[in-house]
């Protein structure tokens, strides 16, 4: 047995006792390790298997000994590649079904019954003969169909594996690189030195890639032991990044767009692996067409904007900006969205069941009394005049009890129809209560809100009400008026009482007409 032989068996050997060991020490700390574990222990087994094989094929003196080791080495060859690259897919949180699994190693199960009746068929190997000038343990050998098959499949394993590792480099943080480093250069190892046996370059008669899976063992041992792999790993971040709800965003200290989560995807269409690495405001106004409607400017904030869909409608985010420490002497920024649409369009449909009558779709008497206040506070500090008028449709409890509460319903919502289109901007119009109606009106002295009293009544007098059982109903209304006393700081409870007293008036002197009040007015009991 010449020395590169002697080399080549050391070698191989090396490679079989550093994978049997990452096998068992990984086996017995599997409880400690997540799910991923049990992959890279079926994968370094079927490697310790593929070295196993190999030394033996090279300690082989007879073509029956070399054939039959050669089935043992390809009982792991094969699937071991590919069980790295359902290792490397776990790892970075491409979860496969289990029927998906299967079917990435069906050709390599191929393969080893392909190898295994090869002399029945030839289809892996057409000739596979001792070498005839150097002897056992080389083989001269001559690729058949399915080799070429089972060669193309092993290197893109290989390939797929370390292609998928590489995209993931530049969105993985500092901590998980090492992790990272370990699995590339586990991939790109045995794959460059099968490229090359492959193309003929190294040396005839031996396979050299089990001479080298040594060197990948170190990565992994080193990799496991230095940046605890599989039980601190990169998707364990990226299942709580992209399963949160809220959008985030990752910017270093130039603004610059490093990391987002799949939440973000869906609330700004058109985030993509392009965009990391640009600044910011260039991103989002590829995005929407405009400036961001908030300030990064003072790091720790949270403020509401809004933003218009494709589909025409408006959303409405909240952004809570918080700074980040990337490394000692960097920090940048951290942008959570919240999708407050829906609670924005619940919170606008409670406040308006809270400020307005259902029926007649005008404020209703907490609204009125909340923002009359304000309207009076305002006027009281400016010394301008302010009036109420009081309202009460004429008859009412007869017209239900006659037509009952649909039609009463009618004419309430006739009335205040009737009103609102007679008003301007800036009066404040209430339903009080039953068939009482308030209107509240800043800057109005006691006759202008005199005259739109009248006004008013004339409007709802001239017209009818036709129900829905084709009667055709006349509505009248009563007014009360009052108005702040002149240099006075008024209540709201003042001016409406005597508005009240007013109204009454109107009503006690035979309804459809206005009253406004005086300190004079005799209230008929």
């Amino acid at each position: 047995m010449n020395s590169a032989l002697n080399i080549s068996i050391t070698l191989i050997c090396v490679s079989t006792v550093l994978n049997l060991y990452l096998c068992l020490y990984v086996f017995i700390k599997r409880h400690h390790y997540t799910s991923i574990a049990k992959v890279f222990i079926l994968h370094s087994f079927l490697t310790a298997l593929y070295c196993f094989g190999s030394v033996y094929v090279l300690m082989s003196t007879t073509i029956e000994e070399i054939k039959f080791w050669t089935t043992v080495l390809y009982a792991g060859m094969p699937l071991s590649a590919t069980m790295g690259l359902l290792f490397i897919m776990k790892y970075l949180g491409i979860n496969l079904s289990r029927k998906s699994s299967w079917l990435l190693l069906g050709i390599p199960i191929m393969t080893f019954l392909m190898v295994a009746t090869n002399d029945f068929h030839h289809l892996h190997y057409r000739v596979f003969e001792i070498d005839p000038e150097l002897g056992a343990p080389y083989v001269h050998q001559e690729m058949g169909f399915w080799y070429i098959v089972h060669g193309l499949y092993t290197f893109s394993s290989l390939f797929v594996a370390f292609l998928l590792v590489m995209f993931r480099w530049k969105e993985t943080t500092a901590t998980y690189r090492p992790q990272l480093l370990s699995l590339l250069f586990g991939q790109l190892i045995p794959m460059i030195t099968s490229f090359l046996y492959l193309l003929g370059v190294t040396p005839p008669g031996i396979d050299p890639v089990p001479m080298v899976m040594w060197m990948t063992s170190l990565f992994y041992l080193w990799s496991i032991s230095t940046s605890r792999m599989f039980t601190l790993m990169p998707i364990a971040k990226d299942i709580i990044f992209n399963s949160i709800n809220d959008g985030a965003m990752v910017l270093d200290e130039d603004n610059r767009l490093i990391e987002f989560n799949k939440s973000s995807q869906q609330m700004f269409p058109g985030l993509s692996l392009t965009t990391l690495g640009k600044p910011f405001l260039e991103v989002w106004q590829s995005l929407l067409h405009d400036s961001p409607p908030f300030s990064l400017e003072h790091g720790l904030s949270q403020q509401e904007f809004r933003v218009p869909t494709k589909d025409g409608t408006i959303s409405t985010y909240q952004v809570r900006i918080s700074k980040v420490q990337h490394t000692s002497k960097s920090e940048g920024l951290l942008l959570i969205f919240t999708d407050f649409t829906e609670l924005k369009r619940l919170q606008v449909k409670l406040e308006h069941y809270a400020y307005y009558d259902e029926l007649t779709r005008i404020y209703n008497r907490r609204a009125f009394f909340q923002q009359c206040e304000d309207m009076l506070t305002s006027s009281n500090q400016h010394r301008s005049p302010f009036s109420i008028i009081l309202m009460d449709i004429d008859y009412f409890k007869k017209v239900n009890d006659t037509y009952g509460h649909g039609v009463g319903d009618e004419i309430l919502k006739h009335v205040a129809n009737m009103i609102t289109n007679e008003l301007s901007h800036g009066e404040l119009f209430a339903r009080y209560g039953g068939e009482e109606f308030v209107l509240a009106l800043k800057g109005y002295t006691e006759i202008e809100a005199e005259e739109l009293a009248e006004r008013l009544r004339l409007r709802i007098n001239e017209s009818s009400l036709q129900t829905a059982e084709g009667d055709r109903l006349s509505v009248t209304l009563s007014l009360g008026v009052a108005g702040v006393e002149s240099g006075k700081d008024e209540t709201l409870h003042h001016i409406l009482h005597r508005a009240d007293q007013a109204l009454y008036v109107a009503k006690d002197a035979g309804r459809n007409q206005v009253r406004v009040y005086t300190p004079s007015i005799v209230l008929l009991k």
